[in-house]
């Protein structure tokens, strides 16, 4: 199964977005082809299909947008027609900016239009047939669960809870009963020939996933399994696999100081400095018609300072002070910190504003200009905050041997929330990014923020 910074990738879901993108193009070539004839098509080949492949882009890039390529909920025909439709309303007024700007690469109207109601009838028949494949679980990788307790239910409901999951449980090996269970499977004490039993229900995958450490585990049945070709995998290496997170509370200190990850080379950190500086000054530029007239408004709207500036704990345990747009009233903390939290009535109403758009975020990267954060890394919290969360879960500390971000893995992959478990669930995104940190998943990351921002408001 194809690997993106080490989170399995389905290949099943990636051969579904490139035949979407084929269909796509063809569906434009074909109705270009009909519409204009051998002649006018082939004379003007490249253009044309420099046309195909733009309409291409811009459509799927418009259906990642509206999380049509999120899969893992079963959504109906009509849910999908109806975000297909705002997807492709979207594309058209993008398409018509480029057109607009390179006259040369325009489609004709008496083409566009046939083309673009036909390929809204090819994607609707393409994912509805899509949804059949995973309504009947077709092209799944079988696995064998071996362990009933916590940590098996906790992978079982990443594997059977979600809709477009590429794994399915065939069984259980323990003791007792397992927590979640909603095919009910069967749940064995114990397998015999594990071998023989795993070749004839055609099981690829065997997930080692005991609570308690020191049960026995079975190790020679499960040497021959992977001596007969059948993967053995650590129940935490699993985990990380499928859900892009490190399972916090399962993890050994072994597995962190022996693992390949966690390991910043300077190439990667000059590159991170470069592109923060790049990106900063970039969105300085770009964003100062907004911050002009945000501080006009704030300072309007409640009498104080436009900034608000809050000590925060950065890489290696210094403190900072973060630079934000204030969004509350002056004396806000006049009581002492608090978390943040929804409907916050402390808020004011430009303030709740910004925040949802994320425009008090703006004045962060003069930290970035200045050293103090980057772009993407774990999300700075304040000194109060930090040492109680650090007493109550386990490796908090190593977050704060990167620096801080604007945005990271956690913010855009886990939902809002400000407590101490929604803490522990963003440490294990922040672990993982810490694991597997690279260009390439800075790059991925800033790009599906810009997704978040337009589109959804998901992390703080």
């Amino acid at each position: 199964m194809p690997q993106i910074f080490k989170k399995h990738y389905s290949l099943r879901d990636l051969i579904f977005c490139a035949g979407e993108g084929l269909l796509i193009f063809l569906a434009f070539c074909t109705v270009q082809y009909l519409l204009l004839g051998d002649y006018l098509y082939f004379y003007f080949f490249s253009t044309h299909i420099t046309q195909g492949l733009l309409i291409t882009f811009v459509f799927q890039l418009c259906l990642y947008f509206y999380d049509l390529y999120d899969l893992s909920l079963d959504v109906t025909l009509t849910d999908t027609a109806t975000r297909m439709t705002q997807a492709f309303g979207l594309g058209c007024i993008v398409l018509g900016l480029i057109y607009y700007s390179l006259p040369l690469l325009t489609t004709a109207i008496r083409i566009f239009w046939p083309a673009y109601f036909t390929i809204c009838g090819v994607v609707l028949l393409w994912r509805w047939a899509y949804y059949a494949v995973l309504k009947k679980r077709i092209f799944v990788q079988k696995i064998l669960l071996i362990g009933t307790g916590k940590f098996a239910s906790t992978i079982a409901k990443e594997i059977e809870g979600r809709h477009d999951s590429a794994y399915k449980i065939v069984s259980f090996t323990g003791e007792g009963e397992v927590e979640y269970n909603p095919y009910g499977v069967p749940v064995y004490d114990n397998i015999p020939d594990m071998v023989e039993y795993c070749q004839t229900q055609n099981i690829k995958t065997i997930v080692l996933a005991l609570d308690d450490r020191r049960k026995k585990t079975p190790s020679r049945k499960l040497l021959a399994c992977k001596l007969n070709g059948i993967s053995v995998q650590p129940g935490t290496t699993f985990y990380e696999s499928i859900t892009g997170k490190l399972p916090v509370e399962r993890v050994d200190p072994s597995g962190i100081f022996f693992s390949d990850g966690f390991n910043i080379g300077r190439w990667t950190k000059g590159t991170k400095r470069v592109l923060d500086i790049l990106l900063s000054l970039f969105v300085l530029i770009v964003s100062l018609p907004i911050t002009l007239l945000s501080a006009i408004i704030i300072k309007l709207e409640t009498p104080g300072s436009v900034f608000y500036l809050q000590e925060r704990v950065g890489e290696r345990g210094k403190f900072f002070k973060v630079i934000k747009f204030r969004s509350m009233g002056q004396d806000a903390e006049k009581d002492g910190a608090v978390w943040a939290m929804k409907n916050d009535t402390r808020v004011t109403r430009y303030g709740g504003f910004i925040r949802k758009v994320r425009i008090d975020e703006i004045p962060q990267v003069l930290n970035v200009l200045k050293g103090e954060m980057s772009f993407v890394g774990p999300r700075p919290e304040r000194p109060v905050f930090v040492d109680q969360l650090a007493e109550s879960i386990p490796y908090y500390g190593i977050r704060h041997y990167v620096k801080p971000g604007i945005t990271g893995w956690a913010q855009v992959c886990y939902p809002y929330g400000a407590s101490v478990e929604d803490s522990l669930r963003k440490l294990e995104y922040d672990l993982y990014y810490m694991k597997n940190v690279s260009i390439v998943m800075d790059l991925m990351i800033i790009f599906k923020t810009v997704k978040t921002v337009l589109f959804k408001q998901t992390g703080q």
